[in-house]
């Protein structure tokens, strides 16, 4: 295989946001796309750092738009994802003249998977018609812990149990798939047990988590049904005692691809949350991500906002190659692993 430059080869392992409800007002972002080969974007409905109501949606037209004017800014097809569960985590709101999405709890809660289908349907035929390609969706985590504040307490979770968390999953990627959406299992190695939230700080889940929580995702994989996997923030000392499984060779390459035999994309969750950049400081957590086995790191610029961040991210990850670091082999395994999952939009 012929191999890109290293710049090109980096640019294409991250997702990053923006703010912005038409391209002429992020040419930041516009740069990143063409001078430094940025592999995809994620939007949001509001903007936190700025506590702005809007950000990059605002309409089916106005997105549509957007989308288009992204995708004709790149020689290859951008990822543009989104965080589209239902529920409480729904970027694609009412007052924007969308249809409105339930929960997972709630589909979770029928006894059969039809309304799930209907609603995965609904939402990748949503998605289709707007220009998104990635839906950082379902979650697999079991809800063990109703009070979980980030999970059980918002219904993001379809269930308890490991199985129907796995049937109701197949069903919203089998949908997805059907309007060539693509989709992302949430968050490895299980976040439903904890008692914590990592947008705030780091969640250990050493004494909550149970090994039933690897379930649903081991199903889904010998089915062959998973487009990518998110790892998310969660430090588990038996795991790993020293690093959050973001950051964990043992979870991400030894757990989740030697073990349970996972060989598709491995997706970070946004490397903005405090979980990360309060221990671990975000340039240097972004490549100790990659290199722990992490094919493409998400920076959502949502928390807090910086038009310049992927212009010194990327320097960064430049300069870990130059010291050793990063090597050229992690990273062209991780810029294949997003060629393949790109070859995949339509």
């Amino acid at each position: 295989m012929t191999f890109p430059s290293l710049e090109q080869m980096l640019g294409q392992l991250f997702i990053i946001g923006f703010k912005g409800l038409h391209l002429s007002e992020c040419p930041n972002i516009v740069c990143d796309i063409e001078k430094r080969y940025l592999g995809g974007v994620i939007l949001f409905d509001r903007h936190l750092a700025t506590k702005a109501p809007i950000n990059n949606i605002t309409g089916a037209v106005q997105l549509h738009q957007l989308t288009d004017d992204l995708q004709s800014l790149d020689n290859t097809k951008l990822l543009i994802a989104v965080d589209q569960e239902g529920g409480k985590v729904n970027r694609f709101r009412e007052e924007f003249g969308f249809t409105l999405s339930a929960s997972a709890k709630k589909l979770g809660d029928t006894p059969d998977t039809a309304e799930t289908a209907q609603m995965a349907r609904q939402v990748a035929q949503m998605l289709k018609n707007v220009g998104v390609n990635f839906n950082l969706a379902p979650v697999v985590d079991l809800d063990s812990n109703p009070t979980n504040p980030i999970i059980g307490k918002v219904e993001r979770s379809f269930s308890a149990d490991a199985g129907e968390v796995a049937r109701h999953a197949s069903v919203w990627i089998a949908e997805h798939r059907k309007a060539d959406i693509l989709t992302c299992l949430k968050h490895f190695p299980g976040h439903g047990s904890s008692e914590k939230d990592s947008h705030l700080g780091v969640v250990d889940i050493s004494n909550s988590w149970k090994s039933d929580e690897l379930d649903p995702y081991q199903q889904l994989i010998n089915t062959g049904l998973v487009d990518a996997i998110m790892v998310g923030h969660l430090y588990h000392k038996e795991m790993d005692p020293h690093f959050p499984a973001t950051l964990s060779r043992r979870i991400v390459t030894d757990l989740l691809r030697h073990e349970m035999h996972y060989t598709g994309i491995v997706i970070s969750d946004d490397m903005q949350m405090k979980a990360i950049t309060d221990r671990f400081g975000l340039a240097k957590a972004c490549v100790m991500a990659i290199a722990a086995g992490v094919d493409m790191v998400i920076i959502g610029n949502n928390i807090d906002y910086d038009a310049e961040i992927f212009s010194r991210i990327h320097t960064s990850a430049l300069q870990a190659i130059d010291n050793g670091t990063l090597s050229e082999d992690r990273v062209r395994s991780a810029w294949t692993q997003v060629n393949t999952l790109k070859s995949h939009i339509k």
